[in-house]
This record gives structure tokens, sequence and C-alpha cells, in this order.
């Protein structure tokens, strides 16, 4: 199963049109956003996925009931609170916006892949050992912070994940 990873698009609609073609071109089976959608309006670049999306809320997601809202609406994907967990296939992954916590969930055992946002700086941990996480944060679509506009493709059964710059 092959996932696509996305962070901290913060409005960027031409970003999110360019990742959206990226993950429709690599196959996904499903998106993952790692917080900062920013405004209700960016679920509009995200219709034309080929995959269903499930985000979570960064710090900059203003209006976050309106934004969960039009996310359903157009059936889009669903958007949780931080952190948020779910089982895929045979893995265990967590979600977070929250950098600080990445190196304990990652260290616990619990989960078989941690993705985080918000320091717009892509990462790609590998496996050190069986009781490690695989931890990625996708960098930045929106290329506002490091001039990089940045997504993630995990292969889940490889347990291989790549850094696409758009």
């Amino acid at each position: 199963m092959k996932l696509g990873i996305i962070a901290d698009t913060h409005d960027n609609l031409d970003a999110i049109r360019e990742a959206v073609g990226v993950f429709n071109y690599e196959g996904i089976e499903m998106l993952i956003h790692a917080g900062d959608f920013v405004a209700p309006f960016t679920e509009k670049p995200f219709r034309k996925l080929n995959a269903p999306l499930v985000g979570i809320f960064g710090n900059n997601d203003g209006d976050k009931l309106l934004l969960r809202g039009k996310y359903r609406e157009k059936e889009v994907g669903e958007i949780y609170e931080d952190p948020y967990e779910f089982n895929l296939a045979t893995k265990k992954i967590i979600v977070t916006h929250k950098p600080k916590i990445v190196d304990a969930l990652a260290a616990s055992g619990a989960y078989d892949v941690v993705i985080y946002g918000h320091t717009h700086e892509a990462v790609i941990k590998k496996k050190g050992d069986k009781k490690e996480a695989i931890v990625i944060n996708p960098g930045e679509c929106c290329g506002c912070l490091t001039g990089r506009k940045t997504v993630a493709i995990l292969d889940l059964e490889k347990e291989e994940a790549k850094i696409v710059e758009l």
C-alpha cells in the first residue's frame, strides 16, 4: 500500500494542485495531511485527489469547524484533532503536528510509522531496530519558509519512504 504524506500547505493552492498531481501519478491509496491546511477553501484542489484524505489540525488552522465541515461536505476527507492514530494494513500509524513528542512516540514501540509536520523541514528516519518507528516529516508543501515545496511517499509493505520535490 502506497501512502502520500503532506503537511504545511498554508493556503498555497498552486502547490496543493502540484502535490495532488504527484500523488495521483504515484497511485497512492491514501493521503495523510500532518496539519496546517489553514483555510477551508484549501479543500478545492484536493477534490481531484484519487484517494481518501486523512488529516489532523495544525497550529495555524483557524476555523476548525468550517475546515472539517468543508472537507466532509465535499467528500474530500476527514480532519481530526492532534494526535490521531489509526491502523492501516498491518501497521499502526500516528500523525501529529507537534515535533516535541515525535521522538518519544517513535521510541515507544507502539507505532510502526510516526508522521509529523510543523517544522517545515523534510525528514525521513528509517527504523533502527524492530521497536523503532519510521519517522516522516514531508517538509512544507507551501514552500514559504525553506523555499522547497516537498511531500513524501511511503510504501507501507516495503517500509520505504522518499521525499518528492514539487
